[in-house]
């Protein structure tokens, strides 16, 4: 197996990754000798039918398909480590060349965790809040209509503010990946309120084009606080600890939710992590 590898100034990486036609004989061969202990041909017991007879029953199609599913995951997984890569998507593949008798050639389509520069998020904050305060009065004036007395900036604004502070390239992948989600999360919603995508677009006066603008605008806003929030985290040294954890994972309402925390603590601890650091900012 061979790899190369093509970085964009995005950052988005492309693996190009060549298998020798011998790895997928070896791999065919496997999943015809799968295939053949669970077919069932008549005059046989299950798995006892001669071979070659099972062989030319089968259907090739179906055979490379497995093939394929087999391979991609393992292909990918030790082009990955070939080139010490940490992926922070899940890849696009794509079956370049996959003819009979000749090497196979998959594309990988992925990228790694972007660098962020933070900035000095403080001074932003304090900034935004000293513009927040009430204006001195001074006798004699008259209080401006709608002035309110204790303004404070609220989460929005301050996640705004660090983000006047931030650099950085979110590869195109990311920002697909979070897109199709989000118009996934759009259509089962959709669905529930029996509506097509179309009537939804209509109603709302947008295209596809347009929502699809939206989208990847709201992704990159989306994609760049949570790398800034898990840097902010790093720096300022916020972390969770086991009794905290602990302390959640019990005030479960339900035994069956309490299972659902003990089963999920990475992702609940990441959770609390980031609201930790929202409310750290909060005080800045």
């Amino acid at each position: 197996m061979t790899t190369a590898v093509s970085k964009k100034d995005d950052g988005t990486i492309e693996l190009t990754v060549t298998i020798p036609w011998t790895n997928i004989q070896k791999e065919y061969q496997e999943v015809t000798d799968a295939f053949s202990k669970e077919a069932e041909i008549a005059g046989f017991r299950k798995g006892k039918a001669p071979k070659k007879l099972v062989e030319d029953r089968l259907d090739s199609q179906k055979v490379y398909e497995e093939v394929v599913r087999r391979i991609v995951p393992k292909t990918y997984r030790d082009a990955i480590e070939a080139e010490k890569l940490r992926p922070a998507v899940t890849p696009k593949v794509e079956l370049v060349e996959a003819a009979q008798d000749k090497d196979w050639v998959l594309r990988f389509v992925t990228c790694e965790r972007p660098k962020v520069t933070l900035g000095d998020y403080k001074d932003a904050i304090r900034t935004l809040k000293t513009a927040k305060q009430k204006k001195i009065w001074t006798p004699g004036e008259k209080p401006e209509e709608g002035e309110k007395k204790d303004q404070k900036p609220s989460l929005d604004d301050i996640l705004a503010a660090v983000l006047t502070k931030l650099t950085v390239t979110i590869p195109s992948i990311m920002v697909e990946s979070e897109v199709t989600r989000l118009l996934s999360d759009l259509i089962d919603q959709v669905k529930k309120l029996g509506l097509t995508v179309e009537q939804y677009l209509a109603s709302t006066h947008r295209t596809s084009e347009s929502l699809r603008a939206e989208y990847e605008s709201q992704a990159q806003r989306m994609i760049s606080l949570e790398l800034a929030l898990e840097d902010i985290a790093d720096k300022e040294g916020i972390l969770v600890s086991d009794d905290e954890l602990e302390t959640m994972i019990k005030g479960a309402k339900t035994d069956e939710e309490r299972k659902t925390l003990e089963r999920d603590r990475y992702y609940l601890a990441s959770i609390m992590r980031r609201q930790k650091t929202l409310d750290f900012l909060a005080g800045v």
